[in-house]
């Protein structure tokens, strides 16, 4: 089968490799969609952490059920998604029922070769089932369930104001969770088209550019003069994770979705006077995908809209370093095998 390997930053070379076989307590899913995620961005550039290389990227996926074992109530030739976060069960983080952060994770595409292949083998407990989805919108399920556990960790009530900092597909899955939620949101980027989706795709609260006026005295406004009770980073920028803790209500949570390379500070006055909850948002569960798979099923959220180029999986190596430009106007890239 081909497969597409990112050797070094800024390297991809299509390859031939075995086919994988089926095997016990696994799952063979021949590939249909991928979608191109900000993890796969950052590798390739090489700012991604956890990241080591030559590595098979790809864990945005979809695709068809062709062999299994162990896997009661699916069906050969069903359409499926899996949670790409495998877990170790054992340590202290799977005991106490957070998998998604455990301390011997291997995450599918980043610490292991991922799905940018024809074939790849999972283990089987990780299968989801399609539900009826179409192959785009079940390659959409894991980045969507990126938001929605972050607006779980933030406890997100209805009413509140959330501000969620970076306009990118995890922020805007974000914004759409915050929203299911009850709460009225409010994005905040520095890229006005991004800002114009949010409005008329999302329906948010209120769109605040960063670069051009003050923040602050924005944000005082729409809330009446409260400030957001939640703020979530979504942006992976030191300089918004930065910034972030002047934006939030006293007695806040500010929740770290974005994920970058450098130590963060905040000015320790700033942050104590909130009595600030600080926490981060790593991966999604079992019970966040769901939600999202259910969020879909009942019309919630529609995550065709959030794609904006699509290629063929023979077109990935040539096109992939066009994504990075912001000129291009690219929110999710998907890319086809059919």
């Amino acid at each position: 089968m081909k497969v597409l390997v990112c050797k070094n930053p800024g390297q991809f070379e299509y390859q031939q490799m075995e086919q994988p076989k089926a095997e016990k307590d696994h799952a063979l899913v021949k590939i249909k969609r991928i979608g191109i995620c900000g993890t796969d961005l950052h590798a390739f550039e090489g700012t991604q952490p956890f990241f080591s290389y030559p590595r098979i990227l790809g864990h945005e996926l979809a695709g068809e059920l062709v062999d299994f074992d162990n896997a009661p109530g699916f069906e050969k030739g069903e359409a499926v998604t899996f949670i790409p976060y495998f877990s170790c069960g054992t340590c202290i983080a799977c005991r106490q029922g957070k998998p998604n952060c455990c301390a011997n994770i291997k995450v599918f595409g980043v610490h292991v070769d991922g799905g940018m292949a024809e074939y790849v083998s999972v283990p089987s407990k990780y299968l989801l089932h399609g539900k009826g989805l179409s192959f785009d919108e079940l390659a959409l399920v894991e980045p969507l369930a990126i938001g929605a556990h972050g607006v779980r960790q933030a406890n997100v009530q209805a009413g509140e104001f959330v501000l969620v900092v970076g306009a990118g597909p995890i922020g805007l899955g974000t914004m759409e969770f915050a929203k299911i939620a009850g709460a009225k949101v409010i994005a905040l980027d520095v890229n006005d088209m991004r800002l114009d989706f949010c409005k008329k795709e999302l329906g948010v609260h209120a769109t605040v550019n960063a670069l051009h006026a003050d923040v602050v005295a924005q944000l005082a406004e729409i809330t009446g003069r409260d400030m957001p009770t939640v703020v979530i980073d979504a942006t992976g920028n030191l300089r918004a994770i930065n910034n972030g803790i002047n934006y939030l209500a006293h007695g806040g949570r500010y929740v770290l979705i974005g994920l970058q390379k450098e130590a963060f500070s905040f000015n320790h006055p700033e942050f104590h006077k909130r009595e600030t909850t600080l926490m981060s948002s790593r991966n999604a569960t079992t019970v966040d995908f769901e939600h999202v798979i259910d969020s879909m099923q009942k019309g919630l959220v529609n995550p065709q809209t959030y794609i904006t180029h699509r290629v063929a999986f023979e077109e990935v190596k040539d096109e992939f370093a066009s994504w990075l430009d912001p000129k291009k106007g690219v929110i999710k890239a998907m890319v086809s095998l059919d």
